[in-house]
């Protein structure tokens, strides 16, 4: 009695034959490319066995076929949810064109879908008002001039007590000048 193949895994057969046909590669070849038993190979293509992704996704690298595509003809991606292969699926199927011409029609494809895409609106955040930042200089004491002490002295500003702070020996200036005293 013959056995009743599933439509999607014919498909799917038929698919990958055409597919390797028009990369004009034996089924041997396919099979040295893909990792995959030649006749392991041969029965995915006659519809007798159902791939696994991992096959799948070495039989779209070798075919050069997006494996989204695979996917969907092997039931594993819903079609609905991959409206976009549809056309992919046509063009990568149309046995009648090189694997060039193929690619080049699905760039365009691709750039049209693109470019009639609605643009993207700006996401506006309400966030809370930035902190005010402070910054500190921090200077050498030995700097300050006679006439800012002077003004320190005359303002209302209560004397700061000195900050002692560890500072790394490779960090901190050094209290030897490095210039020559020529005086």
């Amino acid at each position: 009695m013959a056995k009743i193949k599933p439509p999607q895994l014919s498909t799917l057969g038929d698919f990958i034959a055409g597919q390797r046909r028009a990369a004009e590669l034996s089924l041997r070849q396919l099979a040295e490319q893909t990792g995959v038993s030649n006749p392991y190979l041969s029965q995915i293509e006659r519809g007798l066995r159902k791939p696994s992704a991992e096959v799948l996704q070495q039989l779209s690298k070798a075919l050069r076929v997006s494996a989204e595509t695979l996917y969907v003809r092997a039931g594993i991606l819903d079609p609905e949810d991959h409206r976009g292969t549809t056309v992919e699926m046509a063009v990568l199927a149309d046995t009648s064109i090189t694997e060039r011409q193929r690619r080049v029609l699905i760039d365009v494809y691709n750039s049209f879908v693109k470019e009639n895409e609605p643009p993207a609106e700006p996401v506006v955040v309400d966030a809370p008002p930035a902190e005010p930042v402070v910054v500190v200089e921090v200077v050498d004491a030995s700097v300050l001039s006679d006439a800012a002490d002077e003004q320190l002295a005359a303002s209302d500003l209560p004397a700061a007590e000195p900050v002692v702070a560890d500072v790394p020996a490779d960090v901190a200036p050094s209290s030897t000048s490095s210039t020559p005293n020529t005086q």
